[in-house]
């Protein structure tokens, strides 16, 4: 049970750094090279269709996979492998906390702008940068927490 627990923790963390990384390595390099009001438009419409039962299931399923998987590692494994798993768990929160604090505000900011009472490019211009750069922290975060539970599952007499 233990194991199969932190394979799903591993396979759950791999999708949700997997999100992060399309947006960091292509989507969001697409929307700047298209039009602002385009991409303002474009970033709408995947805010509006993102959160869906396979988001979600990577989405909240990580966290909780990882701390039930955190859990059984530290009393079967000893407390070395449970303190790696706990980091896990340390990052892949931190990648869900700041989508919450940082990421769906401002998606949700971006949901209620009317491009044509704004200056699109420079409305862009702030969103793009500033999302951008907590999507790559989010994603190397969860991106760490994969790798860690990944380490884990490879060691040696597991």
């Amino acid at each position: 049970m233990t194991r199969l627990l932190h394979l799903v923790s591993v396979l759950l963390l791999g999708l949700l750094a997997g999100f992060f990384y399309a947006y960091s390595n292509s989507v969001m390099w697409g929307l700047d090279d298209s039009a602002p009001e385009a991409a303002i438009a474009a970033m709408q419409g995947i805010n509006r269709v993102v959160r869906n039962p396979l988001f979600a299931a990577s989405f909240f399923g990580a966290p909780l996979a990882t701390t039930v998987a955190a859990a059984f590692l530290w009393r079967r494994a000893g407390a070395a492998a449970g303190l790696v798993a706990v980091l896990a768990l340390a990052l892949c929160l931190l990648a869900v906390g700041i989508t919450a604090v940082v990421n769906v505000p401002m998606n949700e900011a971006l949901a209620a702008l009317d491009p044509a009472a704004v200056d699109p490019a420079q409305a862009w211009s702030d969103y793009s940068e500033r999302w951008t750069f907590w999507n790559h922290v989010r994603f190397a975060a969860s991106l760490l927490a994969f790798a860690l539970m990944t380490i884990l599952a490879l060691r040696p007499g597991r």
